[in-house]
């Protein structure tokens, strides 16, 4: 690849750039798009700001949201070709960068369709009227004689009068307002006079269109972050310490300038810059520091969960209180109860966080693969006191993210290093840099239990999480106290007390659902800092939840889905069951009912199912055991998921794939490992993730598509409950109830032996 200049350009010069490039209905490969001229003001309560259209006709829609490969701006690109009746084949949509789109929250809990499309809906179709009332005075019609296909708005009686939208306005501007709820971020929605085009008209939405970014990929002829160069830049690198929490004593750097490099120092930020990332690479080697000698303040890795228990809470919140749980224990026939675990998870990227910035007297020019280009340029603004519009950040391809992994952090690394030398600054971390010191998703533990009555009917139902919190750091790099850089230089965390309960609607008589966090391990920049990870404490709670549910079923003696079912009254929450047992031909009956042998081999059958916000999944998984080895190969999964109305069916059956995948590896590989100074799984031999001989063979989607039902979340939904429908299948094939994630072979194979019988109950 050639890699990517960059030299300013404003949003009015964007069509007359020459070489620029966008791919259609895709992010942006360079550090620009092609696109009609933009007024200089970028305000949400501009119709330009949102929508142009080009002197060729083709339609640019700008998206304040950022798309991570799940095909998301292919979905604005269909809300907008249909709204203003345009081939969806020429709607470009720009995203991620801050100096072409309004702030809409980046990419964040699944809201990049829930909340950033109707923002573009109701652009393109105030944009559609302004254009026909422009038609008609063309034309000298009403608007309401007149039709519009492909762009081209023509006479219904008499089809040979026409104009096209490029003609009305093509090169030009809108000039028009639109309303602005005044909120930026996730909250952000602007709405016009013009009412949307009825469901039942649609030709666009809810159609299958390709993804266009897959081929660049595929091929190598994309354009990564890891592709930018800048004129003059310096290649860094920077230097951790080996045991957490220390701080610098003394640096010895009279290496370095054989090596052409300098060291870079901010109180307990170090860095080194070179003219060559080899260069930086040696130079991070050769610098010797002296860190202070603390240590300890970590547990020891075999007492994190004991440390859990024992430590006292910050905060508790009791999220759901259903009747008077605490009044119907004494009373219960029966009181059922398991604990859960779940550890520290790395965001293991595929590769470490890359960034390049160029901190100049004029303005900040940064390049980064954060989910929040925004929040990015917020914190640079913010840290060096320069003003919004003067800080350009571009969001680019990276190696991944489902969260708030370390991209954030190398942009704000790269923009210390550049204003201390003056010149644009790439910092490209290392393998153990990503492993080690990327924000964690939180360890946590969760205490269930519940009263049954003589009948085997549940009385009383309590879940209650305690961990670490889901933002020790903000999911937001939006502040330097949330970015490592700032907490190495001594400016301090504003951590919030936050983590969840389970979602679903399960009508127990009696009800609790609450969380408890505890503190930080250390208090700053810390390699063990929590955050959100995919779906953030999803996973481990519908791990313990629904895992849980099927204990009560086994409890019961009675069959996991009708024991769901008879405990759900929500339309939504049946179809989604009834959807997977129907397409799995589920033979009811008691946990084990579904166990077959085959020679080593056993195989069982587990369900699980979950809200996340107004998305509703249930999963069925089929498992294979080996008892010899104790691999566990999660085979086939059959996933019912309803997110109301479906804007790109094959898009969304691809990204719920994706979310099965992941949390596969969640599930039975991922867990961080450390020791009483830092973490010391750094490498895929230390952190392993699943690879391709043992991900499923079989991932069956069943969309329940509803046109009535506002789009909801997909980027997350079904990553909740993959672990727990890996689980209970487990128990349905041995017997052994894993408790303990992940649930690898090594833990399951200690527990076979104890297993006699399918309805035996041990604890991992």
């Amino acid at each position: 690849m050639s890699g990517i200049s960059a030299s300013p350009l404003s949003r009015r010069a964007l069509l007359r750039t020459a070489g620029a490039l966008v791919v259609s209905v895709s992010m942006p490969t360079g550090a620009f798009a092609v696109a009609a001229p933009r007024k200089p003001a970028l305000l949400p309560t501009e119709l330009d700001s949102w929508i142009a259209v080009g002197a060729d006709g083709r339609v640019t829609a700008y998206f304040g949201k950022m798309d991570m490969g799940q095909g998301v701006d292919v979905a604005m690109a269909q809300f907008v070709a249909e709204e203003l009746d345009i081939s969806v084949s020429r709607v470009d949509v720009v995203y991620g960068d801050t100096a072409l789109t309004c702030d809409q929250g980046g990419a964040s809990g699944s809201t990049g369709v829930q909340r950033g499309g109707p923002a573009l809906r109701a652009a393109a179709a105030e944009a559609r009227q302004q254009l026909v009332t422009r038609a008609a005075g063309r034309l000298g019609v009403a608007p309401e004689a007149l039709q519009v296909k492909d762009g081209t708005v023509f006479v219904a009686a008499s089809p040979g009068k026409s104009v096209t939208y490029a003609e009305l306005v093509g090169g030009t501007y809108f000039e028009s307002g639109i309303e602005w709820n005044k909120a930026y971020g996730n909250s952000l929605n602007i709405g016009g006079k013009a009412p949307l085009k009825p469901r039942d008209t649609y030709e666009v939405v809810g159609r299958s269109v390709p993804r266009s970014d897959v081929p660049g990929k595929v091929m190598g002829t994309l354009d990564f972050v890891t592709d930018v160069k800048l004129p003059g830049m310096l290649h860094g690198r920077m230097v951790r310490p080996a045991v957490a929490g220390a701080s610098v004593v003394a640096i010895d750097d009279r290496e370095l300038a054989q090596l052409g490099a300098r060291v870079v120092r901010r109180k307990d930020l170090v860095g080194v810059v070179a003219d060559t990332e080899w260069g930086a690479v040696r130079a991070a080697e050769a610098l010797k520091v002296t860190w202070s000698k603390v240590g300890g303040a970590f547990p020891d890795q075999d007492a994190l969960y004991d440390h859990i228990r024992a430590a006292t809470p910050i905060k508790t919140v009791d999220e759901v209180k259903v009747g008077d749980v605490a009044a119907v224990w004494p009373t219960a026939a029966r009181i059922v109860e398991a604990e859960y675990e779940w550890p520290f998870q790395s965001h293991a990227c595929m590769a470490p966080a890359c960034s390049v910035v160029d901190v100049r007297p004029d303005g900040i020019r940064a390049f980064t693969a954060s989910q929040k280009p925004h929040a990015v340029r917020d914190c640079l603004a913010g840290y060096f006191g320069r003003p919004l519009d003067s800080v350009h950040v571009t969001g680019m391809p990276g190696p991944g993210a489902y969260g708030r992994n370390d991209a954030g952090d190398a942009a704000i690394d790269a923009a210390i290093l550049s204003a201390a030398t003056g010149r644009p600054v790439r910092v490209q971390g290392m393998r153990a840099e990503g492993h080690g010191w990327d924000p964690k998703g939180p360890a946590s533990i969760h205490r269930m239990r519940a009263g049954l009555d003589t009948d085997g009917r549940i009385v009383a139902y309590e879940v209650v999480s305690k961990g670490f919190s889901r933002a020790d750091i903000s999911p937001r790099e939006g502040d330097m106290t949330a970015t490592l850089a700032g907490q190495f230089m001594g400016l301090g965390t504003k951590p919030e007390q936050t983590f969840g309960v389970p979602a679903e609607s399960y009508g127990f008589p009696n009800k609790r659902l609450g969380w408890e966090t505890i503190p930080a391990l250390l208090d700053v920049a810390s390699p063990l800092r929590t955050t959100h990870l995919r779906d953030p404490v999803g996973p481990q709670i519908h791990f313990a939840s629904e895992s849980f549910i099927d204990e009560l079923a086994a409890a019961s003696g009675e069959d996991p889905i009708a024991f769901r079912l008879r405990y759900l009254k929500a339309p939504r929450d049946i179809a989604v069951l009834q959807a997977v047992a129907d397409r799995m031909r589920w033979k009811p009956g008691k946990p084990g009912t579904r166990r077959r042998v085959e020679g080593d081999i056993l195989i069982g059958q587990g369900v699980a199912y979950a809200h996340r916000g107004e998305t509703v999944v249930a999963m069925g998984a089929e498992v294979e055991v080996n008892r010899v080895t104790g691999r566990i190969w999660a085979r086939r999964f059959v996933v019912a998921h309803d997110c109301g109305m479906v804007i790109n069916p094959d898009g969304l059956k691809l990204v719920i794939e994706g979310n099965v995948v992941q949390g596969v590896s969640r599930a039975c590989l991922e867990e961080v490992k450390f020791d009483r100074d830092n973490v010391t799984s750094t490498d895929w031999e230390t952190y392993p993730i699943l690879d391709i001989k043992d991900a499923p063979e079989t991932v069956d989607v069943i969309l329940l598509s509803d046109t009535a039902i506002e789009p909801s979340g997909a980027g997350e939904a079904s990553t909740r409950i993959v672990a727990a429908a890996i689980a209970n299948a487990v128990f349905d094939a041995t017997g052994v109830r894993m408790r303990r994630a992940p649930m690898t072979a090594a833990r399951l194979l200690a527990m076979l032996p104890e297993a006699s019988h399918p309805a035996g109950n041990r604890r991992a």
